[in-house]
């Protein structure tokens, strides 16, 4: 059992190192199980997975069927070396360009990029280094023998085969053949390419559901922008009109500029200029009387000091004259003819202060 057990390890141990080199090329297998989420391809000596994610969508598989794959990785399994193959990988289209096209084997057309959408359309920027040699015509074949092999090896998929160039404008415009262009404006600075299509090109140049353009801007690595003549004709009188008025905005501030009167022109003069100046030339003296008007004076107003008036001076006789008549009717009431002459006396007493206090008052 030990002996078997290392024979299949030695087994698994070749097979490895024999599909290790096989790695990113092309071989050949029979579809032995379908799966819900994966295909088993026998491959003879080992069997290899296709997922799902590397089907084409537009094909369908069946037991017995033999297929093309690209061999993508190859790993280590507890029950021998685990490979796994695609039918949607770019590289796949490389691989079978060089197996039908000698030029590409050999080296005298060079496949420049590949974008591809699997089962339904792909482009090829091709290129030469040799001269009198025609990329695209050599990959095409004589009656387009080529590459029609390639496309039934693909089950009918689309393959637009484009000639690079080291012009970036000319390339895109070859990325999106067969539509025909008009002119390629180029903003480096964001990475979008406008393009201007004549009106009956627009929908060719777009595509269907937009693919053209989108294998041209993965070829290219540029984001484009396709517009129509009339689209792009329009827009460019918007922007001849906003170019107009901002040209005649900056000629108006020139003049504007240029008409600052020397005011200005003196205030802006060096601190050394200013100040030798008013060295030279002293300020006159400033006439305070003639600058500041007179103040009209108003006439003084005189102070009369009112005679301080103390209330006794005020109050004193008239309470003197009230307690009097009280004191005389009292008085009046008593008299008798005995007391005539105690009445008298202080008659005499009280009349003589108020006469006194009456002259004071």
């Amino acid at each position: 059992q030990v002996i078997l057990q290392r024979l299949h390890e030695a087994e698994h141990s070749a097979i490895f190192e024999e599909y290790t080199d096989k790695e990113a090329e092309i071989i050949s297998g029979v579809v032995q199980r379908i799966e819900p989420k994966q295909i088993l391809v026998d491959l003879g000596r080992a069997e290899a997975v296709l997922p799902g994610s590397e089907q084409t969508p537009t094909e369908r598989y069946r037991i017995g069927q033999r297929l093309k794959v690209l061999l993508v990785e190859v790993g280590r399994g507890t029950k021998g070396p685990r490979l796994l193959v695609s039918r949607s990988h770019p590289d796949l289209l490389r691989r079978l360009f060089e197996s039908e096209v000698p030029e590409v084997f050999n080296g005298t057309v060079e496949i420049k990029g590949i974008s591809r959408e699997a089962g339904f359309r792909s482009k090829v920027a091709v290129a030469t280094n040799q001269e009198g040699v025609d990329p695209v015509g050599s990959c095409v074949g004589l009656r387009g023998i080529r590459i029609q092999n390639i496309v039934n090896e693909l089950n009918g998929e689309k393959i637009d085969i484009v000639q690079w160039d080291a012009d970036l404008p000319k390339y895109i415009t070859n990325a999106l053949s067969p539509s025909q262009v008009l002119r390629v404006k180029l903003n480096e600075e964001e990475g979008i390419a406008t393009v201007v299509v004549p009106d009956r090109q627009l929908s060719l140049a777009i595509g269907r559901e937009g693919q053209n353009v989108r294998l041209a801007a993965k070829l290219t690595g540029w984001r484009i922008d396709i517009k129509s003549a009339s689209s792009a004709e329009a827009a460019g009188k918007v922007e001849a009109e906003a170019q107009a008025e901002l040209e005649e905005a900056a000629l108006v501030a020139e003049e504007a500029v240029t008409e600052i009167p020397a005011v200005f022109e003196d205030a802006l003069m060096p601190v050394e200029e200013i100040t030798e100046e008013a060295e030279a030339e002293p300020l006159p003296a400033l006439d305070l009387e003639s600058l500041i008007p007179p103040i009209p004076l108003e006439p003084a107003v005189t102070e009369v000091k009112a005679k301080v008036r103390f209330a006794e001076d005020i109050l004193g006789p008239k309470a003197a004259k009230i307690e009097s008549k009280t004191r005389k009717k009292k008085k009046k009431g008593r008299e008798t003819a005995e007391d005539g002459v105690k009445l008298r006396k202080r008659q005499r007493q009280v009349d003589i202060p108020l006469d006194e206090e009456e002259d004071e008052f």
